[in-house]
């Protein structure tokens, strides 16, 4: 299944070994991720730069990701696990992409789209619940 965006989060951030970086996996976004600036303008190869604190790839740049919750307002509280808005237009998107900005790649930011729109910087990561 898709990560809720919870999962995703906790993951792109190292899990319980975090490290509290920028980007999955460093504070400079060259070393982790690929973006408008060091992409040549498409699409790069998985596992070219440096892994995340749990040996995870690419989670920062190079394609959004899908994620299973709706796009909605975060509540202003902190929450353990929060969960999604339960319906709306649009999905939730993480990661950036190989034509964003670094901005956009930051493991913080948060994108959505409606879940029948298809680009080449949109990808998708599954998940086991076992």
């Amino acid at each position: 299944r898709l990560p809720t965006e919870a999962e995703w989060e906790f993951s792109a951030r190292g899990g319980i070994a975090s490290k509290n970086l920028v980007y999955a996996g460093s504070n400079t976004i060259n070393e982790v991720g690929w973006f408008s600036s060091n992409s040549n303008d498409k699409l790069q190869k998985v596992k070219q730069k440096k892994a995340n604190e749990l040996g995870i790839y690419d989670m920062s740049g190079n394609v959004w990701e899908w994620c299973q919750d709706w796009y909605g307002v975060y509540a202003a509280y902190s929450q353990q696990n929060p969960m999604g808005a339960v319906s709306g237009p649009s999905r939730v998107l993480r990661g950036g992409s190989w034509n964003f900005t670094p901005q956009n790649s930051r493991v913080a930011f948060r994108n959505g789209n409606t879940p029948d729109t298809r680009r080449n910087n949109l990808g998708f990561r599954v998940i086991s619940s076992q």
